[in-house]
């Protein structure tokens, strides 16, 4: 009685016997992975043309994620919302659902925000999901905290299929939690213990809607690459309706070998609208200071029209992902910035002027003159001018406006810095490529000093020089050695991180001049990895 979506799967199918399939099904469709789910070996195809090539990308996926390349076909939904049924059953023959959660907010079919109920689904059509999630787990005499997952068509919102079940309590379990007042974890034990569920399906009521956005270590402003490296200060909003379910704290350092979600923040409210503005308010107030996350992205992506408006589709982060990523920098998180360069310049401890000479800033005879830096933020770089004392210095972003500005040293990491007449607490740490500016109005901010002839380079000047890591990670291939030619392109090297691969390409046709790391080496984000020059034109 569970529908399913129309499709093929016969152990141990070959390529052949999918590319036959294909053609008496149709396009478009979907490839997947039969030994897992998250994403991992799964390719919407829109073409016989490009199927061999998805397979076998399929394939290799499937097996370095589960050890099994077996695949299946199905048809794709179009517009498709996901939305999944947590169920859950003990010992004694109960079997109930705790309503729906929807999670059609996704990329590269990883969930991004969820939340419950779903803004779709009508009270007939969910209480028929209910009742087939019910059915499955009662049909395999299912035991414990599960989730039936659903596809669901936007334009048919009453036709939905059967994708999976995950047998386990998901991350999004606290929407529901939030929603029904339970906790699903204290469940799980009663029934490990052979005891029965604490309530029946009939005694069960929802309050309200709760939403939740998931952090993730990654960098949305580099295609989403994991990152990594030490937390040096982390923010989190407290108020009416906010939880927080999240596994860092400060000096702990997040590593690139395991999943990039560090946590998540729940809010929860009489009403979608409500939870909405409350979970939005709480992520202008989150921050994690010496890890590069995704909390700018999830404020855009809440202030999205049709995310407000509950208009979700699975494909809605890829169609934006380009004006979700794209954020200016505040001029005063430079100022900020310039501050904190000029005061780690200034030497000793105060009174710390003795003489002029031991200055690494710039000075002349009757007043301090200024000391610039090119800071890059992102895609912006600019000039970073400063001068003075920390109880009395001037700092200017490009061509903008001089600033009066002070800085008062509260401990290692911690300082007040006021910039234009306004104070604000920031942690500063620095490490060998790159400093951190963290305020509770910013959020985190990491900041590279650049030379002028790097700074001056067109971006899409064809040039060689020093390739580097994208992302703190491992390097699993190496296929270059130094003297070898190279085409643009080409695939140099090969640095993973968090089951994630980037392809490290020749920037020009050109020579290998170095290579500074072997396959197996862990390097951080930024290290230099290779030399690559130009090739000489002959005669």
């Amino acid at each position: 009685g569970v529908p399913v979506v129309p499709g093929v799967h016969r152990a141990g199918m070959n390529d052949g016997d999918l590319l036959a399939a294909a053609d008496e099904m149709g396009f478009p469709l979907m490839v997947k992975a039969t030994a897992g789910g998250g994403g991992k070996g799964m390719r919407v195809v829109q073409s016989a043309e490009t199927l061999p090539e998805a397979l076998a990308s399929a394939r290799r996926e499937a097996a370095a994620a589960f050890g099994n390349d077996d695949l299946l076909i199905e048809r794709f939904v179009t517009a498709p919302r996901h939305i999944e049924i947590q169920v859950f059953a003990d010992n004694h023959g109960n079997v109930i659902h705790l309503g729906e959660r929807e999670c059609s907010l996704q990329r590269r079919h990883q969930k991004v925000v969820e939340e419950s109920p779903s803004p779709l689904l009508d009270e007939p059509t969910r209480q028929r999901m209910g009742a087939a999630a019910v059915e499955a787990a009662r049909a395999v005499g299912y035991v414990g905290a599960g989730t039936v997952e659903f596809i669901v068509s936007g334009d048919k919102p009453d036709e939905f299929f059967f994708m999976e079940m995950n047998t386990r309590l998901q991350v999004e379990h606290a929407v529901t939690e939030e929603v029904y007042g339970v906790d699903l974890v204290e469940w799980q034990l009663q029934v490990a213990a052979g005891e029965p569920l604490p309530l029946g399906q009939d005694e069960l009521r929802s309050h309200g809607h709760a939403i939740e956005a998931r952090i993730y270590a990654e960098d949305p402003a580099r295609g989403f690459l994991p990152t990594g490296g030490r937390v040096i200060a982390d923010w989190l909003a407290h108020g009416v309706g906010i939880r927080h379910d999240n596994g860092i704290v400060e000096g702990m350092t997040v590593a690139s070998a395991y999943d990039p979600m560090l946590g998540k923040v729940i809010a929860h409210g009489p009403t979608r609208q409500d939870a909405l503005h409350r979970l939005r308010r709480a992520l202008d107030l989150v921050f994690v200071a010496g890890v590069e996350t995704n909390v700018r992205f999830l404020r855009a992506l809440l202030d999205d029209e049709d995310v407000r408006a509950g208009r979700l589709d699975t494909g809605l982060i890829d169609r934006r992902v380009e004006q979700l990523t794209s954020w200016p920098v505040p001029d005063e998180v430079l100022a900020l910035a310039g501050v904190a360069k000029l005061w780690e310049l200034t030497p000793g401890p105060p009174p710390r002027i003795v003489s002029p000479f031991d200055l690494a800033t710039a000075w002349r005879v009757g007043e301090p003159s200024w000391a610039t830096w090119r800071m890059r933020v992102g895609e912006r770089s600019e000039l970073v001018h400063a001068r003075g004392w920390d109880d009395g210095a001037e700092v200017r972003v490009g061509e903008g406006p001089v600033w009066p500005a002070t800085i008062e040293w509260d401990g290692h990491h911690e300082a007040h810095i006021t910039v234009n007449g306004v104070t604000r607490p920031v942690s500063i740490d620095t490490d060998q490529r790159a400093a951190w500016i963290a305020t509770p109005e910013f959020g985190g901010w990491r900041i590279v000093e650049e030379d002028e002839l790097s700074a001056a380079r067109h971006p899409d000047e064809a040039v060689g020089g020093t390739l580097t890591s994208p992302m703190p990670g491992t390097v699993t291939v190496v296929n270059v050695s130094a003297g070898d030619a190279v085409v643009a392109g080409q695939t140099l090297l090969v640095v993973e991180a968090m089951k994630m691969e980037h392809a490290i390409g020749a920037p020009v046709d050109g020579v290998v001049k170095s290579v500074h790391v072997q396959a197996g080496d862990a390097v951080p984000m930024d290290a230099p990895l290779a030399v690559v020059a130009v090739r000489e034109a002959d005669g």
